[in-house]
């Protein structure tokens, strides 16, 4: 017995619904991304005054999956940690950081999106002027040729903070 051209017709559309609803469900693999913007957008209300602008991406499409951070700095000596706060843009998935740190000592900025495992950090340095210095993502080769994010952990950011601490020391001498 043959099915009717109306029955093959109901399956193959049943078949195709089941597999865009699939398709809309399953996770997106891969590793966020975060972008540094200095001097921010003085002609966007949101970001006008900000110290710089935060991007982030999912294989280069742009979502508004959040950030967090903070100031790490060397202050006459002793460490610092200042959590900071980001305020949303006009834009989706951009984030506006005003300065929230003291303009003395050595300072860099770590910041984060996608969770401190699996996300991404940007480590931007400050300069002695106040100025974004440079930013690194730290990255790691995969056997299949793509930079993938590394895990920035706490000895990683001491580490860099002490390297820049005792150049900006020296310098002065």
């Amino acid at each position: 017995m043959t099915a009717s051209p109306f029955r093959r017709l109901a399956v193959i559309g049943v078949l195709a619904a089941s597999s865009f609803a699939l398709a809309a469900a399953a996770p997106t693999f891969g590793p966020p991304w975060i972008s540094i913007e200095t001097p921010p957008n003085p002609f966007d209300a949101t970001s006008r005054g900000a110290f710089l602008v935060v991007h982030t991406y999912h294989h280069g499409e742009v979502v508004a999956s959040g950030v967090s951070g903070s100031a790490e700095g060397i202050v006459a000596g002793a460490r610092r940690t200042i959590p900071l706060v980001f305020d949303t843009t006009t834009r989706r998935g951009s984030y506006a950081l005003r300065k929230q740190w003291p303009s003395e000592g050595t300072w860099m900025l770590v910041i984060n999106t996608g969770g401190r495992a699996q996300g991404v950090t940007a480590l931007v340095d400050i300069s002695s002027q106040g100025d974004v210095a440079g930013v690194r993502v730290p990255t790691r080769r995969s056997s299949d040729g793509w930079d993938l994010p590394q895990q920035v952990t706490a000895r990683d950011i001491d580490a860099a903070l002490e390297t820049r601490a005792s150049r900006a020391v020296s310098t002065r001498q």
